[in-house]
């Protein structure tokens, strides 16, 4: 069985852990009354979506690198493309929801100070117009991210236990 590098898989679950704590803390922070708790962890969440956007791009120039495992011969040929397009939309979202976010951030006048250690340039200015159509957008793809996730990690339990191929196997770092 072909497995990933051992870097993709590190980079793969990190990512995915971050991602759920990242949706865990943003669905806690909106609902909170204003406080210090609430800017705290409005820090935090950033500081996860910057980090995701970092681990997600080292981890896409190492795919390009070192490519990705075959799929198994039994999958049918729909299937082998509708993975790879879901993967593809999975590496856009990864981009696109932190990019969405920094961008809101910005648009409503507050920095991106990275692990409270230095601010990360502003790639557009506060701005009030934009602010609420950013924020919208963010949550949007926040919502497609999880339920694409969602439909990827089913896809891989159904590989596991009814297909019973090495599909979610050779993502696994302990085999």
């Amino acid at each position: 069985m072909q497995s990933y590098s051992r870097l993709t898989m590190l980079l793969h679950w990190l990512v995915a852990l971050l991602i759920v704590a990242a949706f865990a803390l943003g669905s806690v922070m909106t609902d909170m009354k204003i406080s210090p708790s609430k800017l705290q962890y409005y820090s935090w969440h950033k500081w996860l979506g910057v980090t995701v956007l970092g681990l997600v791009a080292l981890r896409l120039i190492t795919r390009l690198l070192t490519g990705a495992p075959d799929y198994p011969n039994s999958m049918k040929k729909w299937e082998r493309q509708l993975a790879a397009a879901t993967h593809g939309f999975l590496y856009a979202l990864m981009f696109a929801v932190p990019l969405s976010g920094y961008l809101y951030t910005y648009a409503a006048g507050f920095p991106v100070v990275y692990l409270g250690l230095f601010e990360l340039p502003a790639l557009i200015g506060p701005n009030p117009e934009l602010k609420p159509l950013l924020k919208e957008v963010h949550e949007a793809l926040t919502s497609v991210m999880l339920v694409v996730v969602g439909l990827h990690f089913a896809a891989a339990l159904k590989h596991h236990f009814i297909d019973k191929d090495a599909i979610f196997r050779r993502i696994l770092p302990l085999q």
